[in-house]
């Protein structure tokens, strides 16, 4: 005998009733199950800024680096964004001038929801990895983000030099999916919704960024 679900319009109505009279109640619970999420949220995202500090190499993994200092640059980027496309130019000089004392981290956040091409590219961007070529790729996806489309992928490929059956295997593969994957994770785990997203030994900052703000917090990182 299959049970009914229909609700009881009686307690549907006591229900309804109990919120009219308790309103305040009802949205004072709904606040305060906000603040206990994002004191969650806030608790991940120290727990992983003291790793990235502590431990960096577990938080680096197999992500593409740049750079050889000890203070760690980690960067949530979307390479379909255009916030993430300004400061593109801007981490690149900041890495490029201060080599000795940081390492960039890339990690992927594509935001599939506003950005169509995101995820695409970002597979592509990973399969570039597999022959060495990330940050060129990195580039060049940048530079043409208005024109990102299937075809452009293996084109970039091809300028660079790379063995393009390679790369158009490696971008279709499982691997470039679990990659991708747990870089989503660890951002939604960290409550990051936006691109760029940036932490450095302690600290976490958001947006289109300037070389000044970077240097300030690598001078007070250290």
């Amino acid at each position: 005998m299959q049970a009914d679900s229909k609700i009881d319009p009686k307690f549907e109505e006591q229900v309804l009733q109990v919120i009219r009279k308790n309103p305040q109640a009802i949205l004072d619970s709904v606040q305060a199950y906000q603040r206990e999420q994002q004191q969650e949220q806030q608790q991940v995202q120290q727990s992983f800024l003291r790793d990235l500090q502590q431990n960096p190499k577990s938080v680096i993994a197999q992500s593409p680096t740049k750079g050889n200092g000890q203070a760690v640059l980690v960067e949530f980027s979307d390479f379909q964004c255009p916030y993430c496309q300004a400061a593109a130019g801007t981490v690149s000089q900041f890495v490029d001038k201060y080599k000795d004392r940081v390492t960039l981290v890339y990690k992927h956040l594509p935001l599939t929801s506003i950005h169509d091409q995101a995820l695409p590219a970002a597979k592509a961007a990973w399969a570039a990895q597999q022959q060495g070529k990330f940050w060129q790729y990195h580039d060049a996806l940048f530079a043409q983000q208005k024109q990102l489309n299937e075809a452009i992928y293996p084109e970039i490929a091809k300028t660079l030099g790379l063995d393009v059956a390679k790369f158009n295997r490696d971008r279709a593969s499982q691997a470039a999916e679990t990659t991708i994957e747990k870089d989503l994770q660890l951002a939604e785990q960290l409550g990051i919704s936006g691109t760029p997203f940036f932490a450095m030994n302690g600290r976490a900052f958001s947006g289109a960024v300037d070389l000044a703000t970077l240097e300030k917090n690598l001078n007070q990182a250290q």
